[in-house]
């Protein structure tokens, strides 16, 4: 219940609204416990005296009433959705602003799916539970303690019979609460798994069909599924059973009424249009009991979702500024040092990604790092520009240690080119701009004719103002990969990391693209992760990974001399008559 309350802090620039919304209930609240009142008098000073003047004039007031009720409830209604959905509003914008603060080893442990519930259905989980307590939670009770009031002045001794059916069945309504809490926290769970097993699905429809695998992906979903639908039933059985249980005792009360109040009737100690009262006041005491049950389901959901909102909230990101970071000038050399560097993921020791690198790559070298798939490349690359810390050792760009450095301001000398291309929905002339949104013209075509993709664009629908879709499934794996260097080229940055950029390329456009990069970024150091063998000829220094060690390192003439690990690969790929010379070209 706390995390709830944690979450006030969004509602709290809207307290006027919420102020305003409160009167509007109070005043609402007490119009519904005038009524009883109102018809007390009708039935004792009306009816029974056959004064129709009164009964009319009576009939009116009640009318007026719930006419003001009625305007004063729609006013509550606006005010609780517009701070509902202000507060909503606000909350989604926190949580994508801190999933865009979250270093990569928090999101290693995020899934995407589970980050897409938490934005999406947890949010509105909350939302529902804020926007009903400011109605429904916050009029019952209101309703509750008047009744309870009303129904001592009318007859205190009745009262007394009534309060423990009330009390039992506040402590049921509890127990209730108590029983579904962690309940709707298991629901949400595997709600992420229904929505991680979708994503999955949706995203690679093309290789499942590909691999005849429908009836395997079918099984996985009814799996989760079956999971989903199994904690919900069980939800909606407990919510099954209270309301029967509690219109149990709402009878109870009605009969408890009926009895000892019709006693009083008779011996003269209670007026009839008193019994009636305190049977509506009786009434308007369990209903909003009933209504509160129902509320129950709603706070028990959304302690759960706060639960997992506070998650992402309170996650602190492993890589932030030190106090004392300091910023790199406009321009720098671009010199990259790594001093006996060891890293390993989750804080596991025992498996070093790296082991003891220690490199040194001086201004303007273009660097290839080669090595079998899970030797550490990416993770390699992945430490210049400081998306994971080191875990032993330093990174030094011109001798500043990266740890010393505003995140912010080493990203900006730095050009990437990831190991998964990702591009946004958007044009194709945005995309290549991203990093630079107020490029020119000219800067935009200059880096796609570097990356071969200028005569590619041209050849699209509306040219560089032609519609990506979203992840950029109407491009090919090559396209996608030309606009993502282009992206990162266009930056001219000092330090530009390619990390397996060019695997969708042929070699033919590959070696083209070597050809504009060696003029475009000559002054800038780069780095160039590798699978093929041609990407990495023309490197001033050729660095090959196993197992985390540097295996090797040198010239592809050196290395061809002097390291087995590369001749191997050279073999592999190039051999046999197929090889090429170290300028590129068969």
């Amino acid at each position: 219940m706390k995390k709830i309350f944690k979450f006030l802090s969004f509602i709290k620039p809207y307290w006027k609204q919420v102020v305003f919304a409160m009167i509007f209930l109070i005043c609402v609240v007490f119009m519904d416990l005038t009524i009883p009142r109102l018809v007390q008098r009708i039935i004792d000073e009306g009816i029974y005296k056959n004064d129709l003047t009164l009964v009319a004039n009576t009939t009116l007031i009640m009318l007026g009433i719930s006419v003001l009720s009625t305007l004063f409830s729609i006013g509550n209604n606006m005010l609780s959705v517009q701070v509902g959905e202000a507060f909503a509003r606000d909350l989604r914008e926190a949580i994508f602003v801190k999933i865009q603060e979250l270093s990569y080893a928090n999101l290693d442990q995020l899934k995407t799916s589970d980050l897409v519930v938490r934005l999406t259905s947890d949010i509105s989980v909350l939302q529902q539970t804020y926007r009903m307590s400011m109605r429904i939670g916050t009029r019952g009770p209101l309703l509750i303690i008047g009744s309870i009031i009303l129904m001592v002045t009318t007859n205190a001794s009745l009262t007394m019979k009534i309060v423990p059916l009330l009390l039992l069945t506040l402590i049921l309504i509890l127990l209730f609460i108590w029983k579904l809490g962690p309940i709707f926290g298991q629901l949400q769970k595997k709600l992420d798994n229904v929505n991680n097993v979708l994503q999955e699905n949706i995203a690679g429809v093309r290789v499942v069909k590909a691999f005849v695998r429908r009836q395997h992906e079918k099984k996985r979903f009814e799996d989760v599924n079956e999971e989903y639908t199994r904690i919900h039933i069980n939800v909606m059985q407990y919510i099954s059973l209270i309301f029967p249980m509690l219109m149990f005792l709402i009878n109870i009360g009605v009969l408890i009424i009926v009895w000892i109040g019709g006693k009083q009737v008779i011996n003269g100690d209670l007026t009839v249009g008193g019994i009636v009262a305190f049977s509506n006041y009786l009434m308007t005491t369990m209903t909003p009991l009933l209504i509160m049950a129902m509320l129950a389901n709603v706070v028990a959901s959304g302690m759960a979702s706060a639960e997992r909102l506070d998650e992402v909230l309170s996650t602190v990101p492993e890589i932030q500024d030190a106090p004392d970071a300091m910023k790199l000038p406009d321009s720098i050399e671009g010199r990259v040092e790594l001093e006996r560097v060891s890293f390993f993921y989750n804080g596991n020791c025992e498996e070093k990604v790296l082991d003891e690198i220690n490199l040194t790559v001086e201004q303007g070298q273009n660097v290839a790092i080669l090595g079998a798939t899970g030797s550490g490349k990416s993770t390699l690359v992945n430490l210049i520009p400081r998306f994971y810390d080191v875990s032993e050792g330093r990174v030094m760009i011109d001798g500043h240690d990266i740890r010393d450095i505003q995140q912010d301001s080493l990203l900006s000398h730095i050009g990437i080119t990831p190991q998964e291309t990702i591009l946004f929905s958007g044009t194709v002339r945005e995309n290549i701009s991203y990093g630079k949104p107020n490029a020119s013209e000219e800067e935009v075509i200059s880096a796609a004719k570097a990356t071969q993709a200028h005569d590619f664009i041209m050849g699209l629908p509306k040219g560089y103002d032609t519609s990506i879709a979203a992840r950029g499934v109407n491009l090919s794996g090559g396209q996608k990969q030309r606009i993502a260097i282009a992206r990162a080229i266009l930056l001219k940055p000092e330090i530009l990391i390619l990390d397996d950029s060019t695997s969708s390329v042929d070699v033919e456009t590959e070696t083209k693209i070597q050809d504009a990069l060696e003029n475009l970024i000559k002054e800038s150091t780069t780095f160039v992760v590798a699978q093929r063998i041609s990407t990495v000829l023309r490197a001033d220094k050729i660095i090959v990974i196993d197992r985390g060690k540097i295996a090797a390192e040198g010239t592809h003439t050196e290395l061809m001399k002097s390291s087995p690990i590369y001749q191997e690969i050279y073999d592999s790929q190039l051999g046999d008559g197929n090889q090429l010379s170290t300028n590129g070209n068969k």
